[in-house]
């Protein structure tokens, strides 16, 4: 199967395919997403719990110490307890006064980096402005992010005192390696998903177009000449196929209808063509037949001496405008008449040998590349057909050359040919088509039935015939007959 042609099966398939695909992504992109907002929303929530409980210990502290509650005391309260408080807690811990300046951190070993001992004065803005009080910054250090929390410690009367600082790290490794293995999992899972959805999608897609292919299939096969058959109508169909397909059912009746009518009409008009055919060709020898009579009847004498002469001339024309007739009538009644045929076993070279036999033309030539070749022919129309290619051919001579006629017979695995050809005039190029037309003849005299004739018996025992000519030149007749 094709994958990138544009049937309507190729591309239900890769639809269905692309939607797997797609759905698969966008799960996938949302759990990465929904991961990441649930780690953020874990660390803030925790980071609040973590300040909460470190802030009651402050409380609890400066409740229980006999120092002066006071910015400038802090130091001296916390001395030792910021370590336990630290510890408790579980992160470093740093007060600062309400300056921002840094008063005691739990941390060993502070760096000297003047952005750790002094809070930048944007922060202190924002925590002074903020309706919690309260001011979270994200940051990184060492390739680790952070969270760091800026908020007041109180006395208790409420009054601010200092400020501390929780830095909180955002440690993602369980979380990240919990999403690793979710997403292959996920992964697992979808590459069977995906695999599934291509049988699917495969079987699925032949199954819709099932229907749609047969109906394609019957619209190349219909043919005007023949009848065609209808598309059975299946129950368990969508309605919409069944629609179709009936749809397709009334158009074979209507073309058969219409293929009826148009033969019909085609036959009555070919016969009245053929009627005013023949009564044209047979008023041409009564005119002057009559013209005849009329003048014998004025000048004949009986007594003259050549009275018997002048009658036998008399009689001599009358009868050759008899034979025009009886031609014309004859040529009319064995196209219109043709005798039942004989499916019979025929040598092809043997009878173009009887056939040729009845011509005297030295210029008439023949050969053969088998001496025995068999089709399934009627023997007398066989002959029929060579003899009237043959007088085509001699018809067709011009006069001022030297003319040249070959027969042959030749053949392959499957059919036999039988080639007419000759030197003479050929045939005009606006006459090409119309060569095998019944009633058609480039000739001053005759019906033109004999191609037609001739195409008509090739084509009864499943043969063809074509032509090919250059004007001025020649014309070859093949005719292809299928091998017995």
């Amino acid at each position: 199967m094709k994958i990138f042609n544009n049937s309507l099966r190729n591309r239900i398939f890769v639809s269905m395919i692309l939607l797997t695909l797609i759905s698969s992504l966008l799960i996938a992109g949302m759990s990465i997403y929904q991961s990441k907002e649930q780690a953020q929303d874990y660390h803030t929530k925790r980071l609040l719990r973590k300040e909460q409980s470190i802030k009651e210990n402050i409380a609890y502290t400066l409740g229980d110490t006999d120092w002066e509650v006071s910015t400038e005391n802090l130091p001296l309260i916390f001395k030792d307890e910021i370590f336990r408080i630290s510890d408790v807690g579980g992160m470093p811990v740093k007060m600062y006064d309400l300056k921002g300046r840094l008063l005691k951190t739990s941390i060993p070993k502070l760096k000297s980096d003047e952005t750790v001992r002094q809070i930048d004065e944007n922060i202190l803005e924002s925590l002074r402005d903020s309706d919690t009080k309260r001011h979270v910054v994200e940051f990184e250090e060492d390739g680790k992010k952070y969270l760091s929390s800026y908020s007041y410690i109180m006395d208790n009367k409420f009054k601010n005192i200092g400020i501390i600082n929780l830095p909180y790290l955002e440690n993602d490794d369980f979380m990240n390696y919990e999403l690793r293995e979710f997403l292959t999992r996920l992964g697992m899972i979808y590459v069977v998903m995906f695999l599934f959805s291509i049988v699917m999608a495969y079987f699925l897609s032949k199954y819709i177009t099932k229907s749609i292919s047969i109906i394609s299939e019957r619209f190349k096969e219909i043919n005007i000449a023949q009848r065609n058959e209808k598309i059975q109508i299946n129950p368990d169909t969508a309605g919409e196929l069944n629609v179709l397909i009936q749809s397709y059912n009334n158009m074979v009746d209507e073309l058969e209808e219409s293929a009826v009518k148009l033969a019909t009409s085609e036959r009555e008009q070919a016969w009245r063509e053929m009627a005013k055919q023949v009564a044209h060709e047979i008023k041409n020898p009564l005119t002057p037949m009559r013209l005849t009579v009329q003048s014998f009847q004025r000048r004949f004498d009986p007594s003259d001496e050549d009275a018997r002469e002048k009658l036998n001339e008399f009689s001599n024309s009358l009868i050759e405008q008899i034979d025009v007739m009886s031609n014309i009538a004859s040529a009319f009644s064995t196209y219109a008449t043709m005798p039942a045929q004989k499916n019979e076993q025929t040598d092809v070279p043997m009878v173009t040998h009887l056939a040729l036999d009845i011509f005297n033309e030295s210029y008439i030539t023949y050969e053969e590349d088998a001496e025995s070749l068999k089709t399934i022919f009627d023997r007398t129309q066989l002959i029929r057909v060579i003899t009237n290619l043959v007088k085509n051919a001699i018809q067709a001579q011009a006069t001022d050359c030297d003319p040249k006629i070959k027969v042959s017979v030749t053949h392959n695995d499957q059919n036999i040919f039988i080639k007419v050809a000759d030197n003479g005039t050929g045939i005009h190029p606006d006459h090409e088509k119309k060569i095998f037309e019944p009633k058609f003849t480039t000739k001053n005299s005759g019906m033109g039935l004999g191609l037609a004739m001739v195409k008509q018996i090739v084509e009864n025992f499943n043969g063809s015939i074509h032509l090919e000519t250059v004007y001025g030149e020649g014309t070859t007749f093949t005719v292809t007959l299928p091998r017995a």
